[in-house]
């Protein structure tokens, strides 16, 4: 299994600008886990015991309110790691993570790999690399979150979502990703009311089509310009 590891690591960030006898290193200690779609990974205020890094699939990464409201703080795809910030801080897991379809996650245990870095540090080189892109991304994506109207910020998401995931196809750029709007309230910060409206109305206008497996973003130059208000 190592070796099948070592071969994910090689082509997964946070892992990929790690020399080749770190990655070995770090394959040593990492397994393979699989989640069905629905299966919860870890729950929010539970041990952060495990680094995971997704292979394949799609995460849902989301926390509870006081009042019992979930607010999706995002959906994390291949060569995310899930759960890292807690892991290196030694707290419990800040937030819950569930599969959103069938995922494949490496795992490396957080005993495992402080033993690692002890006796290789300059494994911790590629890791922290790694790490450190994926925070600018979450910060830039808290920004996009506060000091707009809803209406930009849903542009920004839907936009971001063809970048990473999106394809051309059923006339427009596919997103192969199934979001209720209450996920998308919670994505956006806004209500479902407000979603809902606003969802409404590019469907009408042919800017963005909702399918049962996803959505069909049909007028880009629309959400560009709406993205930049």
């Amino acid at each position: 299994m190592a070796s099948s590891v070592e071969e994910i690591l090689r082509t997964a960030a946070p892992f990929s600008a790690m020399p080749e006898q770190d990655r070995a290193h770090l394959a040593a200690v990492t397994t393979v886990s699989s989640f069905a779609a629905g299966a919860k990974i870890f729950s929010e205020a539970d041990p952060s015991e495990f680094l995971y890094t997704i292979v394949s699939g799609r995460v849902k990464v989301f926390k509870m309110t006081p009042s019992g409201k979930d607010i999706i703080l995002g959906v994390f795809g291949s060569g995310d790691p899930v759960g890292s910030v807690a892991v290196f801080k030694g707290r419990p897991y800040p937030a819950s993570a569930v599969a959103i379809e069938d995922t494949v996650c490496i795992r490396t245990s957080r005993d495992d790999l402080y033993s690692l870095l002890e006796k290789h540090p300059t494994v911790a080189r590629g890791l922290l690399l790694g790490l450190t892109q994926r925070l600018i991304q979450l910060v830039n994506r808290v920004g996009e979150l506060t000091g707009t109207r809803v209406e930009p910020r849903l542009a920004r998401l839907f936009l971001r979502l063809v970048r990473e995931i999106g394809r051309e196809d059923r006339g427009g750029a596919f997103v192969p990703l199934a979001l209720s709007r209450q996920e998308l309230a919670d994505m956006t910060g806004t209500t479902i009311e407000t979603c809902i409206r606003v969802m409404s109305r590019w469907e009408k206008e042919s800017t963005v089509h909702t399918d049962s497996d996803g959505f069909v973003v049909l007028d880009r130059a629309t959400l560009q310009a709406l993205a930049n208000t």
